[in-house]
């Protein structure tokens, strides 16, 4: 065992999420092509009386600190799993947006399960792991292994897939946006209408196995935008003024309310920066580049 153990973790962005019909257990079937940024998160694991969790960094305020925040499902599991109580502090140095659709919660839950699995000494298989991580969330699998990956089932079944670097800014918003909520809204707005089995686009991933920012700008969809557009008006703003500054594409960030823009390199990612930081459209901006690796020992 050791005596404290770190493990960073990253964002992510879809660059495509095709969302189908609702599922008879409430979940929607997916095809999503995750991309790992390289804006981090990291969760450190320290041995304690019982079961407690901190965290620090821009919004640890809505962090929520009981058995509702992942990384402490995460260590009740993974505990569980091995007999062992759950003795154990984990902070969270948070930089990735809170509810900002961008797996913040996700990525620090498979953070989380990395931490004690190591603290602990467990060795615990990557299978077992990941599948500990779909139980967590739909998300927690792609953030323990990063990368590029097409999810599909509702997002946890990974299948890598080939990926250039490619430049982002991240522009994030007031406030979070749930999303149970944005699904919702999108079968409220897809109600009465025939939703298509997703699937993911056969040019965008040549795009993304290319590396090349044209093709994917041209390919980039996210099917839940429509929902977070109607739940929060204003990200039409943000969209709009990256996209004047240069962005070869805007979307918003899986369930928002981050807005993500693809531009052409390092020089242009700093420009669009600033000019969506200096416009009263967003409250900080991001700069990133993918893909990254997922959850790492420090």
């Amino acid at each position: 065992m050791s005596d404290t153990v770190t493990v960073r973790v990253p964002a992510k962005v879809n660059v495509q999420l095709a969302v189908g019909a609702a599922r008879p257990d409430g979940f929607h079937d997916l095809a999503n092509v995750f991309l790992a940024v390289s804006l981090y998160d990291e969760v450190t694991a320290t041995p304690a009386d019982e079961l407690t969790v901190t965290c620090a960094g821009p919004d640890a305020d809505k962090v929520p600190l009981d058995r509702t925040n992942l990384v402490a499902r995460a260590a009740e599991m993974l505990a569980e799993r091995a007999g062992l109580a759950p003795a154990v502090h984990l902070h969270i140095e948070k930089r990735i947006p809170v509810a900002g659709g961008m797996a913040g919660g996700s990525a620090d839950g498979a953070a989380a399960l990395l931490a004690c699995d190591a603290l602990w000494g467990l060795k615990t298989p990557v299978p077992e792991l990941l599948s500990l991580c779909a139980e967590l969330g739909s998300d927690v699998p792609f953030s323990l292994v990063g990368g590029a990956a097409l999810g599909t089932g509702r997002g946890e079944i990974l299948t890598p897939v080939e990926a250039g670097t490619f430049h982002w800014v991240f522009a994030v918003a007031d406030g979070g946006l749930s999303t149970p909520a944005v699904f919702r809204e999108f079968d409220r707005l897809t109600a009465g209408t025939s939703v298509p089995v997703p699937e993911a686009s056969p040019a965008l991933l040549a795009a993304l196995a290319s590396g090349d920012p044209d093709a994917l700008a041209a390919t980039l969809a996210n099917g839940l935008q429509p929902a977070a557009l109607s739940l929060r008006p204003s990200l039409a703003d943000t969209l709009a003024a990256g996209t004047e500054a240069g962005a070869l594409a805007a979307l918003v960030s899986g369930s928002g309310p981050t807005t993500a823009f693809l531009v052409r390199d390092a020089e242009s990612a700093t420009k669009v920066a600033a000019a969506l930081s200096a416009s009263p459209t967003c409250r900080t901006t991001h700069t990133a580049t993918s893909p990254s690796p997922g959850a790492t020992l420090l």
